[in-house]
């Protein structure tokens, strides 16, 4: 019933742009923290970027200045800005949350959208 569902990856030109969206729904009762990862073929896979449910954020060293999270709450979504994309951004985007349901809090995670940057 619980799911986060990303949105948005595709192919683009290096230095261009993408938005990413996660959309959690299924009976939450509010959002902790919301965050997105990615991993690359043959890498670990790390933190990109996260936003705690007073809006303090925190970012990758390398991605700080060119990624932007946000979250509307309204809407049970956060957003992932990429601009100045880079080759090395390339990658699975998963978004992961900790959604209280009823009585409890728990991690999900989403499928992925894949982002591909070109040279």
């Amino acid at each position: 019933q619980v799911q986060l569902v990303e949105s948005g990856g595709g192919l683009v030109q290096a230095g261009g742009s993408l938005r990413l969206s996660c959309a959690a729904s299924g009976g939450i009762f509010s959002i902790n923290d919301m965050g997105w990862y990615r991993q690359a073929p043959g890498k670990q896979r790390e933190l990109v970027a996260i936003i705690s449910s007073g809006g303090r954020t925190n970012y990758a060293d390398s991605v700080k200045g060119r990624f932007t999270i946000s979250r509307d709450n309204a809407k049970n979504t956060v957003y992932l800005q990429m601009n100045s994309l880079k080759p090395d951004d390339t990658a699975v985007y998963h978004c992961n949350a900790n959604l209280k349901v009823g009585l409890g809090v728990n991690n999900y995670w989403g499928q992925g959208t894949q982002v591909t940057v070109s040279s």
